[in-house]
């Protein structure tokens, strides 16, 4: 997921840029902190507004100073909590968090912000960046999948909340790329079961996929394990029927031409003149549908 950060990272820019220009000139008539490093910068709250610490804030964060910059926001959230600045400010802590990989972090930020001001102008770059949050932590396939049912949930809510805008549209994107991933775990503990000779588990794993993730990229795959199960335990017929849907779908696709030659084998279907596909051969396929639908 090396791309996921492009449009949060353009997003954010133009969201830092809007929010510099109502403090950033403050800098340059007033410098009320001293030192030069992270750990030296001194807050004074007693001197300070509200905008100067969080123009400074945003100096610092741009300047590449996040931990400090990150104390600065705080102190506007914690000394100023009903003021606009404030209420930047949990928008950027949500933001450093995020981009820092701190993803527990971003989140409650980001569910606070939600909370607190369910009606401002960002909240739907909040909702995406929450749900961001969630996406990136899904792990590999040979583990627990409980972090991408999150994400989709996460990532449903933005497509329902703002559906017509870039967050929506890019939302449904990794929604299909996150539901292709289930399917990917679902194929693989499939597999296993396979394996192990363990046909009845398999075939409901296989299944899942055929029936809960059709737009993924594993079905193909799926209808042939199952044809191969079928065929295995001597179900002729079910394994007549679950190649004919992947010839259907899938008919040139290298499971496919997999399935026919095992039906070939047994003599169910002709087989596959040298060189053509499956598909290729003039009524087989038609006449494959036909008989079992």
């Amino acid at each position: 997921m090396t791309n996921d950060h492009a449009l949060a990272r353009r997003v954010a820019a133009a969201f830092i840029l809007v929010l510099a220009l109502g403090g950033c000139s403050t800098l340059s008539k007033l410098n009320p902190f001293s030192g030069s490093g992270e750990d030296e910068e001194v807050y004074d709250p007693t001197a300070q507004t509200a905008e100067q610490i969080y123009a400074h804030g945003l100096d610092l964060k741009q300047r590449g100073s996040i931990l400090a910059a990150t104390k600065q926001f705080e102190l506007v959230d914690q000394t100023y909590p009903y003021s606009t600045w404030a209420v930047n400010a949990q928008m950027m802590l949500g933001f450093i968090a995020y981009e820092q990989h701190r993803y527990t972090d971003a989140i409650g930020t980001l569910d606070r912000f939600i909370q607190l001001h369910p009606s401002h102008r960002d909240v739907a770059y909040a909702y995406y960046l929450r749900a961001l949050s969630f996406y990136e932590q899904i792990a590999d396939i040979k583990r627990d999948q409980k972090g991408t049912q999150e994400a989709i949930g996460a990532l449903t809510e933005v497509v329902n909340r703002f559906p017509d805008s870039s967050y929506g549209r890019d939302a449904k994107l990794k929604i299909d790329l996150a539901r292709d991933h289930l399917a990917g775990k679902e194929m693989e503990v499939g597999r296993y079961y396979m394996n192990q000779h363990l046909y009845t588990a398999a075939i409901n794993r296989f299944q899942k996929v055929v029936d809960d993730y059709q737009t993924t990229n594993h079905v193909a795959e799926a209808l042939h394990r199952l044809t191969e199960i079928y065929l295995t335990l001597g179900m002729t017929a079910e394994a007549k029927r679950t190649a004919a849907v992947l010839g259907y779908n899938y008919p040139g696709s290298e499971w496919y031409s997999d399935s026919y030659k095992n039906l070939a084998d047994i003599g169910e279907v002709a087989p596959a003149a040298p060189g053509a596909a499956p598909a290729e051969q003039p009524g087989v396929l038609k006449r494959l549908w036909q008989s079992v639908f």
